[in-house]
């Protein structure tokens, strides 16, 4: 089941660029397990929006906690809810990297 991750940021952006390489790899691990659908922060940098491919919530909240974000502070809260997909376009989800 895919659950979301609405994830809102410290306001330090230093501390979310000294911790985003880490959270980077950590997010590139749970895609490559197949847990991480997408990932990506908003353009203001203030959070980021998660979606994970896992049996429970608990086991988002799991992945959550085990964030370099989430161990170094730079996640200030977030809330997680399971989603259904119904429509998707692979083309427009594609990334530069």
């Amino acid at each position: 089941m895919k659950y979301v991750s609405y994830a809102t940021y410290a306001t330090d952006k230093t501390k979310i660029a000294a911790h985003r390489p880490a959270h980077r790899e950590y997010l590139s691990m749970l895609l490559n397990q197949g847990k991480l659908v997408a990932a990506g922060p908003f353009t203001d940098d203030s959070g980021g929006l998660f979606i994970y491919e896992v049996d429970s919530a608990e086991a988002a909240s799991a992945l959550v906690a085990g964030d370099p974000f989430s161990i170094n502070g730079v996640y200030q809260k977030f809330e997680i809810k399971p989603w259904k997909l119904v429509f998707s376009n692979t083309e427009l989800l594609r990334t530069a990297g």
